[in-house]
């Protein structure tokens, strides 16, 4: 039997690749990507996982949001759910290889040992490599971040942190290119990595596969769950420019 993802998952997808369709006009450009597999047989899997990000440039002024959701059913159980949403507003002083950065983040993953999990950051940003074939910039801000943990008590944590971040990408051809981005949130209690490493393949002007791979590690997660998830995927990606 055919396995299908949650009805809000669907509409996810539907909904991100009906906005990013938007008229040029609206001065927004973005891309929405996303990935489906199901087997059946000796077990029955289905993982689904979509992704989308659009941003807006005016004068010294850029906004970017994205809007990301990961799927995990085998066997009738449901082993990952994670949606996650984010948003940034940045200010380029003088060339605008530096800038001003305001930004906040909103994860909900019970399979992560937290109920829910949240950001709100500023800081100061840098692009060290700005070229039209490689761009690499880095982050340094500071905040609050607010969490729950599903435990017994199901404790609310609410702490200053610390975040940093690399933004680098290159252009290996014309139809060819890789990506890494890293983003670290320090507190008192713990420390939460990401990485994520992805090639994308240009197949038209518009669309795209891309491949990815993704590390997520928190040094001190909830009693019962591991420090470290990783995620690999393979999507199929529209972008508007």
């Amino acid at each position: 039997m055919l396995l299908k993802p949650p009805r809000k998952f669907r509409y996810l997808v539907l909904v991100g690749f009906l906005g990013i369709s938007l008229p040029a006009a609206a001065q927004w450009t973005g891309k929405g990507e996303a990935g489906f597999a199901v087997t059946s047989g000796n077990s029955d899997t289905t993982t689904a996982n979509a992704k989308i990000a659009v941003k807006r440039k005016v004068e010294a002024w850029e906004h970017s949001a994205t809007l990301a959701g990961l799927y995990v059913r085998n066997d009738g159980a449901t082993s990952a759910r994670r949606w996650e949403a984010g948003a940034q507003t940045r200010y380029g002083f003088g060339s605008g290889r530096t800038f001003w950065f305001g930004g906040a983040r909103y994860e909900k993953d019970r399979f992560s040992g937290f109920a829910y999990q949240g950001i709100v950051n500023t800081g100061i940003g840098h692009k060290f490599i700005d070229s039209e074939a490689t761009k690499l910039s880095g982050l340094l801000g500071a905040g609050f971040k607010f969490a729950k943990a599903l435990d017994v008590l199901n404790e609310k944590e609410n702490d200053a942190v610390a975040t940093a971040g690399l933004d680098f990408s290159h252009q290996l051809t014309q139809w060819t290119s890789v990506f890494n981005k890293f983003a670290a949130e320090t507190t008192s209690d713990n420390n939460f990595l990401q990485n994520e490493l992805g090639l994308s393949v240009k197949m038209s002007d518009r669309l795209a596969l891309a491949v990815g791979y993704a590390v997520r590690h928190n040094t001190d997660p909830p009693p019962g769950f591991r420090k470290t998830d990783t995620q690999s995927t393979v999507n199929l990606v529209y972008e508007v420019k």
